[in-house]
């Protein structure tokens, strides 16, 4: 007996109300995390043919495309679906998606990488003048300048949790800690060149951080809100390129300033409130940010770190380690010091290190949207383990340009892909506080990270610090190739 038209209409009534009876969004956002590592665990290869019978919110599909799967009916690696499981539950629902990346970015994400450029530019006038202003005015040496940028970047990212479940909570708004973090940041850093010692620097150093950590995570779930599957890389590669581009000019600018105008580093750092005011303005009046939909349960899970899927822990605990072998950056301007390098080269090499990262960023980060971003991590981790092993044995100022430059090339490689990681690890409706714990944990390490290069720098030379921050690079990148997949 064959089933009429009515029938089948009948049927499909019933389905629809026992879908639209459930809390079906709730339900879908407890795959996610699941899902993404069963995908993992199936090692698709780019090519391999994958059918996701009735995908639902595509929590298989979707990972399954960002790993380059080949879909019937589809070019290879654009997995395109469309979703509408039930339209009295929107929040469940996914766009018609694409797993390659649109050349075309959300306005929210341009405008953030603009805001980007110039509070950057306004940062380089005066970041890199720091260890010269300490070890030229104030008299203090490596340990005091590890202490300080330690202390300022652990500040800066314990309120990166904070700031992010914060933003995460119901459908609060994220652009108010945007917001106020440039303006705080901005309002402090011109008056590091009042400082009269140390300590002064590390109060007004680590007030500008904190509004680095007020931002940072609510700004990166911002980009994560903005865009569609497979434009991860694309977008922070994008901002990060934004960012170096900043680095650049304010580097360039300071460097005139102080070639034809004047050797006062005073000076040079008061300008730097000239862009950072720009800054301010765009983010307030330029930037919209797009409404999200209040979850089913407004209340988000506990924050206990085993909430966390077993990859992203895996994830988090090695990037932190490799933090643990990084540098802070001024310290290759304190080493171009000791070499004899003027004011205006040590500023001319901080500019071509960010003209580096800013020509890779945005390539790299449209790389990893194809081929994942495991191979570019693990491959800027070993370019910078390199790096420094080449820095503990560089006596000439040609040496430290070479090297230094290289080290660009890592971050570059890599900056753009460790954060889209972190967006495709995380759900919806939490990644802010994911964006916070990758802060967060990144900042635990940097306070042993600088005094530890600092302590050895100061009690036993220049190359052990760079020998054993390069063992720890290296052994974080066994970490990340056994651990992280």
């Amino acid at each position: 007996m064959s089933a009429t038209v009515s029938d089948i209409d009948a049927l499909k009534t019933r389905l629809k109300a026992t879908w639209s009876a459930g809390d079906f969004g709730r339900i879908a956002r407890s795959y996610e995390t699941g899902a993404a590592e069963f995908v993992a665990d199936l090692k698709i290869a780019p090519g391999t043919r994958v059918l996701d019978v009735a995908c639902g919110t595509g929590n298989l599909a979707l990972p399954a495309a960002r790993d380059r799967a080949r879909w019937p009916y589809n070019a290879p690696g654009r997995a395109s679906m469309t979703t509408r499981v039930t339209p009295e539950h929107p929040e469940a629902q996914t766009p018609s998606m694409s797993a390659a990346s649109p050349n075309r970015l959300p306005r929210t994400v341009v405008v953030i990488g603009f805001v980007s450029l110039l509070n950057d530019f306004a940062s380089e006038m005066v970041v890199p003048l720091i260890p010269l202003l300490l070890a030229t005015v104030l008299a203090a040496g490596p340990v005091a300048l590890g202490l300080i940028e330690g202390v300022a970047d652990t500040a800066s990212n314990l309120l990166k949790l904070w700031a992010g479940r914060r933003s995460d909570v119901g459908a609060r708004q994220r652009k108010p800690y945007v917001v106020f973090g440039y303006l705080l940041s901005n309002l402090a850093r011109p008056l590091i060149g009042l400082s009269g010692s140390w300590l002064t620097v590390l109060t007004i150093r680590v007030t500008d951080r904190i509004g680095k950590g007020v931002r940072t995570a609510p700004r990166d779930a911002l980009i994560a809100d903005a865009i569609q599957d497979g434009q991860a890389g694309h977008a922070y590669g994008f901002t990060r390129a934004l960012d170096h581009a900043g680095v650049v000019l304010g580097a360039l600018a300071a460097a005139a300033v102080v070639y034809w105008g004047t050797s006062r580093l005073d000076v040079v750092i008061a300008l730097s409130a000239i862009p950072g005011l720009l800054a301010v303005l765009l983010v307030a009046f330029g930037m919209r940010e797009i409404p999200r939909a209040a979850p089913v349960n407004a209340e988000l899970a506990p924050l206990r770190w085993a909430t966390l899927s077993e990859t992203t822990r895996r994830y988090l605990v090695v990037i932190m380690f490799f933090t643990l072998g990084k540098i802070p950056e001024t310290f290759l301007l304190l080493r171009g010091h000791e070499l004899g390098m003027s004011v205006v080269e040590l500023l001319l090499l901080w500019a071509a290190m960010h003209v580096v990262k800013a020509s890779i960023s945005l390539q790299a980060g449209q790389y990893t949207d194809r081929v994942g971003r495991r191979p570019l991590i693990l491959s800027g981790w070993m370019v910078y383990a390199v790096a420094l092993f080449a820095l503990a044995f560089a006596q000439e100022p040609h040496m430290l340009w070479a090297w230094s430059l290289l080290l660009g090339f890592y971050f570059g490689l890599t900056e753009g892909a460790e954060r889209a990681l972190v967006r495709d690890l995380a759900a919806p409706a939490e990644r802010g506080t994911a964006f916070g714990w990758f802060h967060m944990l990144v900042g635990f390490a940097a306070i042993p990270a600088g005094l530890l290069l600092g302590g050895l720098w100061a009690f036993y030379g220049v190359k052990l610090a760079f020998l054993v921050s390069a063992a720890l690079a290296a052994i974080a990148c066994t970490g990340f190739w056994r651990f992280v997949r």
